[in-house]
């Protein structure tokens, strides 16, 4: 099986390879570690027993943040890596953890490549965070007796239509997982219906990493250098295509209004590389804007008030939110799957978002039985709902006191995950 799986991957990098090169090219992604992701990868400590956790992306990573702490403080005698799949979850881990445990790229899933991957990390246990499930990874695991734990595990709706369509094959494959720890209890029945033995429900860790906070490191000197002052601020985070024309219009009107001539947009794209595209998005819809790019690292304290500001910069959107006066939690106008919530509720704020946030369903549907957030259909629903929360503040308050209280009712799941994952690295000491 594993030779048909190499000429399977090796068929689909030779049609995918254009889409490599053009992006390597035009957006400078997939240029580092080329030979960590066919498998040569070091150790810092490799006399010690190694505990690998997988994180895809930067979701993951900021997930995985707990997890990783604890691990420190109850395994001091392992070490610790983390491998991530995409350059911003890389860029993510390494400026998080790379000061102390080895950051690196996961290997394509080549039988050969995973071989070479497993005899230079000789891991006790691997940790797959949420769910990337590599058919050759798996098994090898298995057969060098190798404990594969997923890790805040959730399965979306496409994911799972998807494995049901070849859930013999799945079946063999989530067969050979020791434990899944899953989100929901709807997500532990997915996992079982396609194969996975072992699932225990231990809740997200997202509630645990969630900071409850009134305020940022980092957000005042941001606001004096971007001249955000007391006005009434908007912030549009992780939006995504099509999502930044919308805001624009809605923008529009209620500056219009003339109840909300102080109201100040920030726009923060959840993709880098398309920070020049809403750039000229905002340019074309006639705002006067900023880039916070061009002032960040450098000793401005701009004078003027531009009605936009475009967040294109990494690392800075919780600085952001924690200056709203309400968020817009974007990508969930358009049928992309949402961005995270839980942060934004978590800081007290009041938090809106669209009908199309379903890699968040738990979050969602906790915020939403709480009173924690509001759901917006379309453009007209957001217009109506920003016009509320805008001039009527004790109703936002309320709906961002309400949110942040069902974060903090649902913390706890780092705990319970490590009391699991505790079991099996007892055995290997």
């Amino acid at each position: 099986m594993r030779y048909v799986l190499d000429l399977l991957y090796l068929f689909a990098g030779l049609i995918y390879s254009p889409v490599i090169v053009y992006r390597a090219i035009r957006h400078g992604r997939y240029r580092a570690g080329w030979a960590q992701r066919f498998g040569r990868i070091r150790r810092r400590s490799p006399e010690k027993k190694c505990i690998w956790l997988h994180a895809v992306s930067v979701g993951e990573v900021n997930a995985a943040m707990t997890v990783v702490k604890e691990l420190e403080d109850r395994f001091a005698d392992f070490e610790i890596v983390i491998s991530t799949t995409t350059d911003t979850g890389f860029a993510r881990a390494n400026n998080l953890l790379n000061q102390d445990h080895q950051v690196f790229y996961f290997p394509f899933d080549f039988s050969w490549a995973m071989h070479r991957a497993f005899g230079n990390i000789r891991p006790a246990i691997c940790l797959l965070m949420e769910l990337e499930i590599w058919p050759n990874f798996i098994s090898l695991a298995k057969r060098l007796r190798v404990p594969v734990v997923v890790v805040n595990g959730r399965i979306s709706d496409k994911s799972y239509a998807g494995y049901k369509k070849i859930k013999p094959f799945t079946n063999k494959i989530f067969g050979k997982i020791s434990l899944v720890l899953a989100q929901t209890d709807q997500y532990a029945q997915r996992f079982r219906e396609i194969g996975a033995g072992n699932v225990i429900v231990t809740s997200s860790l997202k509630y645990d990493t969630a900071q409850i906070a009134d305020k940022v490191q980092g957000a005042d000197a941001l606001a004096a250098q971007i001249n955000i002052g007391s006005e009434r601020l908007w912030v549009a985070g992780g939006t995504g295509p099509g999502e930044e024309q919308i805001i624009l219009n809605v923008f529009t009107h209620l500056k219009q209004s003339g109840k909300l001539e102080d109201l100040r947009l920030v726009i923060v794209p959840r993709k880098p590389e398309r920070f020049d595209e809403v750039a000229r998005t905002i340019a074309d819809a006639g705002f006067d804007f900023i880039r916070y790019s061009s002032i960040k690292k450098t000793d401005v304290m701009y004078k003027e008030r531009p009605a936009v500001i475009l967040g294109d910069t990494m690392g800075d959107l919780r600085k952001f939110y924690s200056l709203a006066t309400i968020i817009f939690v974007g990508r969930s106008l358009v049928p992309m799957g949402g961005s995270d919530m839980m942060e934004a509720a978590a800081l007290g704020k009041c938090t809106v978002f669209g009908p199309h946030a379903f890699n968040f369903r738990q979050t969602v549907d906790s915020l939403l039985a709480g009173n924690g957030a509001i759901l917006v259909n379309d453009a007209d629903e957001l217009l109506q709902t920003m016009q509320k929360c805008l001039l009527e503040p004790k109703y936002a308050r309320e709906i961002a006191r309400n949110g942040q209280e069902d974060i903090k009712r649902n913390q706890g799941a780092t705990t319970r995950s490590i009391e699991q994952i505790e079991k099996f690295l007892h055995t290997s000491k």
